[in-house]
């Protein structure tokens, strides 16, 4: 378990917080993902949110026989939901934190790319990484349900080493994978429980507070982690709607404007594009 990028000295990688609820198969795929690429002293709290399918304790059960000592595997008797789950995962730790939907796979260096990104600029309060599913931050198709890759591997090897990662400016983080800086945490606080609940909205809402704030919201560009999506929490019925946009929009009454400007623009076409080619010349397949 290690990952290709050394850290500067005194250098910490990121706490992963693994909110779990229900979609098994996910979880397993997430966590060997997982312990092949970070190394083995990485702080790593999982946290089942009282999940009802019985698998989930038993694949739970098997990593954390198999997990290093700094794996933490914590088992919730009541359901608290997505939200106050992640803040749970966020209170326990006093690094800086990647919030990681179980189901996601990493890839090699991922970790470690996002720490160079946080640690890059001390504004940088969230880095959210390229992936297939992840709206403004989807490759190779801008804001599209991309297939997952044959070898994400291959894919993330040379986004990393195309270019010169730029850590442009984006409106909001994507939540699959949300690296959040500490300081930016100590400043804003964790997220609005009371008014997002269970889920959905609240990274949009932590992240309109950050620019509020004068922070930054980016992207990782010389990173990437597949997402398959909508697989964990799906149980509970969670998926955004009107209400969700409603609530969002009762705190931030020009977040929709702000996205769909963002989106008219584009400004993350050409970076795009540059990895499309580089990945053609690779002949790397990315679905």
């Amino acid at each position: 378990m290690v990952g290709i990028d050394l850290l500067s000295p005194g250098a910490v990688l990121p706490s992963v917080i693994i909110p779990v609820h229900n979609a098994p198969a996910e979880l397993d795929r997430c966590l060997a993902t997982m312990y092949e690429t970070v190394p083995v002293d990485t702080e790593v709290v999982v946290i089942d949110d009282a999940s009802q399918d019985a698998e989930v304790r038993r694949v739970l059960d098997r990593w954390q026989q198999r997990a290093s000592s700094s794996w933490q595997f914590i088992f919730q008797k009541y359901n608290l939901g997505f939200v106050g789950t992640v803040n749970r995962g966020m209170e326990m730790t006093q690094h800086d934190v990647v919030l990681l939907n179980s189901d996601t796979e990493t890839t090699t260096g991922w970790l470690e790319g996002l720490q160079r990104c946080l640690a890059s600029d001390p504004s940088i309060a969230t880095a959210t990484p390229w992936t297939n599913n992840g709206e403004i931050a989807s490759i190779p198709y801008f804001c599209e349900n991309n297939p997952s890759p044959r070898n994400p591997d291959a894919v993330a090897r040379v986004i990393a080493r195309t270019g010169q990662a730029s850590y442009p400016d984006i409106p909001t983080a994507v939540g699959f994978c949300m690296a959040v800086s500490r300081h930016a945490l100590d400043t804003l606080g964790l997220f609005d429980k009371e008014t997002f609940g269970r889920g959905y909205g609240e990274e949009n809402d932590f992240s309109m507070r950050v620019q509020q704030a004068g922070l930054r919201n980016v992207l990782c560009d010389d990173v990437y982690v597949v997402h398959q999506g909508g697989r964990s929490f799906g149980p509970l019925g969670l998926k955004p709607d009107e209400t969700s946009m409603q609530r969002l929009l009762s705190r931030h009454p020009g977040y929709l404007k702000l996205i769909e400007e963002f989106i008219h623009s584009d400004p993350l076409a050409r970076r795009r594009e540059e990895l499309i080619h580089a990945l053609h010349e690779a002949t790397v397949v990315m679905g």
